[in-house]
C-alpha cells in the first residue's frame, strides 16, 4: 500500500506556513468586493513549482484560507481554500520538473483557474459589476505572483539542486 512520504508532509506544513505569511504581509483592500490584493500568490506558485501537486494544492488552500481567518476575511476562507488550492494544484501537476514551457503552462492554468474561481464567487455574491471591478487587482495578482515566484525558484534550484528530488513523486505516492 502506497502513503504520502513525510517529507511531502513537512514541505506541505512549511510552505502553508509560507503562503500565509506572504498574503498576510502586505494587503491592498479592495472596496468594491470586501477582498484585498496580496503576494500570496507567488508562494502559492512556488510551491506548486518546486514541490508538485500535491504540496501546491495544499499550501495554497489552507495557506491562503488560513491568512483570510487570521486576517479578518474569514468570509472568503472557502473561496480562497478553493481558488488558490486550484490554482497550486494545476501549477505543480504542470509545472513541477517539466520545464519553462510547462512553468508559463502551470502558471497560465493555475493563475487562471484561480481568477476564474474568485470571479464566479463574486458575481454570486456581490453582482458581476463588483467581480468586474476585482478582476484586474486578481490578475495582477495572478501575474505578479508567477513573474515573482518563477525567478525565486530559478535561483533557488541554482542554490540548491537537491530540491528538484524533494517534495512527492509524479503520483504524490511512494512507490
Amino acid at each position: 500500500m502506497s502513503r504520502i512520504r513525510p517529507a511531502t508532509i513537512a514541505i506541505a506544513a512549511m510552505m502553508t506556513a509560507i503562503a500565509a505569511v506572504f498574503t498576510l504581509l502586505a494587503r491592498v483592500p479592495i472596496p468594491a468586493t470586501q477582498g484585498y490584493f496580496h503576494f500570496g500568490d507567488v508562494a502559492v506558485f512556488f510551491a506548486g513549482f518546486a514541490f508538485g501537486p500535491l504540496v501546491g494544492l495544499v499550501a495554497g488552500g489552507i495557506g491562503t484560507g488560513l491568512a483570510d481567518v487570521l486576517g479578518g476575511f474569514a468570509f472568503y476562507a472557502p473561496i480562497s481554500l478553493l481558488a488558490h488550492g486550484l490554482q497550486g494544484l494545476l501549477a505543480g501537476w504542470l509545472g513541477h520538473n517539466r520545464g519553462p514551457q510547462g512553468l508559463v503552462l502551470g502558471w497560465l492554468a493555475g493563475g487562471l483557474a484561480m481568477v476564474a474561481v474568485y470571479f464566479a464567487a463574486q458575481a454570486i455574491v456581490f453582482g458581476v459589476g463588483s467581480a468586474i471591478a476585482e478582476l484586474p487587482w486578481n490578475l495582477g495578482q495572478m501575474v505578479g505572483g508567477g513573474a515573482i515566484a518563477v525567478p525565486i525558484l530559478h535561483l533557488v534550484r541554482k542554490a540548491y539542486p537537491p530540491i528538484l528530488q524533494m517534495g512527492q513523486s509524479r503520483t504524490w505516492r511512494e512507490e
